[in-house]
């Protein structure tokens, strides 16, 4: 009988974090956009020009906006609301996040994932290759609370060849990238959830977000699971999360962003001005906008909003 009540202890601490995600009410209404948006309306207002296929957006410590230029090969900042070039031009650099110690976290295609010193522009490489071989190209990056940061590999990858993988790498001096998640088609953008329980990915070429079990997760019950669908566009590029856990996507080829609740509700989509061109790529939180890029124009757009972004690890 001791033993039984042992088991069913465990059992039951097991369960907890599932009963603890089912007690989660869903919304008794469905959203609308005007928990988002700031103001009477939501707006796009137009925050900067630029060259390049644009994506890679992010906010340093003292606020200044940082991208990345992906057919250049650039590291660009904004000032006053000019693109300037930091550093030289190389590789194609897709996907960026910037470090609570202050440096930039690239996923290159051609070259891996490297760091860049944002005072000089200066690129060192940190993991050209997983094992003994070159990746077959990365496209973008997110940054855990502990410092662990998860990276997409989505080339040679489609709709038909869902040979895209998502790799890790700790946060312990002489970390290696590790698998993480295989058979994915076209993963782009990623990101974490608010607990550090999930892993959103941007799962391009079949128009959806999926959601697999962080390496932190106290859940070991959960399971990867479709999070999210996209309709018409191509597929969601890249991903971002706010403080209270709301997942927002741009969708690519569609010209809009579209917002979820951490259950997975919608709270709507909302579309670029009419004219603003259609490859929304990348998006960032701070002081009180959510900023987007749009790639075939090169503008980064900002739209006043009630959410705050993540605190830095």
């Amino acid at each position: 009988m001791r033993t039984f009540n042992i088991l069913a202890a465990a059992l039951a601490a097991c369960l907890a974090p599932i009963g603890a995600l089912a007690q989660q009410p869903a919304p008794e209404v469905r959203h609308d956009l005007s928990e988002i948006c700031a103001g009477d309306s939501c707006q796009w207002e137009r925050y900067a020009q630029c060259d390049g296929f644009i994506e890679g957006i992010n906010f340093d410590a003292d606020g200044t906006l940082w991208m990345l230029a992906y057919f250049k090969g650039e590291v660009l900042k904004v000032e006053d609301g000019a693109c300037v070039t930091v550093g030289d031009a190389a590789g194609a650099p897709n996907g960026a996040k910037i470090a609570a110690d202050g440096r930039m976290i690239v996923a290159d295609r051609m070259a891996g994932l490297q760091s860049v010193d944002l005072a000089t522009g200066a690129r060192s490489s940190l993991h050209p290759s997983f094992g003994v071989a070159q990746f077959r190209g990365l496209n973008d990056l997110t940054i855990a609370g502990d410092g662990g940061i998860y990276f997409t590999e989505p080339y040679g990858s489609d709709a038909l060849n869902k040979v895209g993988r998502v790799y890790f790498v700790g946060p312990e001096e002489g970390a290696q990238p590790e698998l993480f998640h295989e058979g994915v088609a076209y993963p782009n953008g990623i990101a974490v959830s608010a607990d550090g329980q999930r892993v959103y990915v941007a799962e391009f070429a079949e128009n959806r977000v999926i959601s697999l079990p962080s390496k932190t997760t106290q859940n070991p019950f959960d399971t990867p699971f479709i999070f999210a669908r996209m309709e018409g566009g191509i597929g969601p590029d890249g991903l971002t999360v706010d403080a209270d856990g709301n997942l927002y996507v741009a969708h690519f080829a569609a010209g809009e962003v579209v917002f979820f609740d951490p259950q997975g509700f919608a709270y709507g989509t909302l579309r670029l001005p009419e004219g603003a061109g259609v490859w929304t790529t990348n998006l960032a939180l701070h002081d009180g906008y959510l900023y987007v890029t749009e790639a075939s124009h090169n503008v980064v757009w900002r739209l006043p909003v009630k959410t705050t972004a993540l605190p830095r690890g």
